[in-house]
């Protein structure tokens, strides 16, 4: 009975010795084995480790990609535009023994601490070195790659690499957008001035063209049309002369019938002259012919 009551506290501390050695690490992170704050041990692949119960600790870290956001900063390119960039990082830790060196018991905030000094420093020489144009322009992924190669070398010391840097947003600073309103808004009211005028000018080249045919076209019709009745005129009085010349007196006869046709028109014409005229010649004459003339 002794022998069990002193065994049994044995078995216990040894139990809770072994288990406080074994450890496991997960295949989303790394883990480093510390003895006394120094490094002894780095373990990378997943699965069970071990360390010393009581003299070695395990500290974890994230091996996925991780994600930082800048703190919106202000640049000033070459143009002296100011503008506000809203930036963010992806990046890995690689080395977690260089990693710990370097940031301490801090960890991975003083590490993205760090990490946006880095990238603050590097977006600000790299966008000041071109104007605003290029900066928002829809060509600004060689920018964001000249941000992350400038930004790598001094990240790998402290273990870390990066992936990419993106620029969310680039916007003018807020004293500055009612300036840059009024100035874009009269660039375009003068675009839209010089517009009008350049559709106005070809209205009236189009106008001036328009006339200028329909000058032309009356003016041929009119010539045309002087030529057909011209042409006309002469077989009228061809017909006429034929006419003429083949029955005197009949043609006489139609002529004094288109006369009277012509002087008698309307319901209220009046006509004064005396009885005897040649006028009525053939009306007087009983049978159609024209009465001989008085001597």
């Amino acid at each position: 009975m002794r022998k069990t009551t002193f065994l049994l506290p044995i078995l216990v501390i040894a139990v809770a010795g072994l288990l406080s050695s074994i450890f496991i690490v997960d295949e989303r992170e790394k883990a480093l084995v510390l003895q006394f704050g120094r490094v002894v041990a780095v373990k990378e692949d997943p699965g069970l480790a071990f360390k010393i119960p009581l003299i070695q600790e395990v500290v974890r870290y994230d091996d996925r990609i991780l994600s930082r956001d800048v703190e919106p900063l202000e640049v000033t390119p070459l143009d002296d535009r100011r503008l506000v960039v809203d930036a963010f990082a992806r990046y890995r830790i690689t080395d977690v023994n260089q990693f710990r060196q370097a940031v301490g018991v801090g960890g991975i905030a003083t590490a993205e601490n760090r990490l946006d000094s880095i990238l603050r420093a590097e977006t600000r020489e790299v966008l000041g070195s071109v104007s605003s144009k290029d900066i928002l322009s829809s060509d600004r992924a060689a920018l964001m790659l000249r941000i992350r190669n400038a930004a790598i070398a001094e990240a790998r010391a402290l273990g870390i690499d990066i992936i990419d840097v993106r620029l969310k947003a680039t916007d003018l600073p807020t004293q500055n957008l009612e300036a840059t309103f009024e100035r874009m808004r009269a660039e375009r009211e003068r675009e839209a001035t010089d517009e009008r005028a350049r559709g106005n000018e070809a209205a009236q080249r189009v106008r001036a063209q328009a006339d200028r045919t329909v000058v032309e076209l009356v003016s041929e019709a009119q010539r045309e049309a002087e030529i057909i009745r011209g042409e006309a005129d002469a077989l009228r009085n061809n017909i006429f002369a034929e006419a003429f010349g083949k029955d005197e007196e009949f043609f006489e006869f139609y002529r004094s019938l288109t006369a009277y046709q012509r002087a008698l028109q309307g319901s209220n014409s009046s006509m004064v002259m005396s009885p005897d005229s040649d006028f009525f010649n053939y009306l007087r004459s009983p049978d159609g012919t024209p009465s001989q003339p008085r001597q």
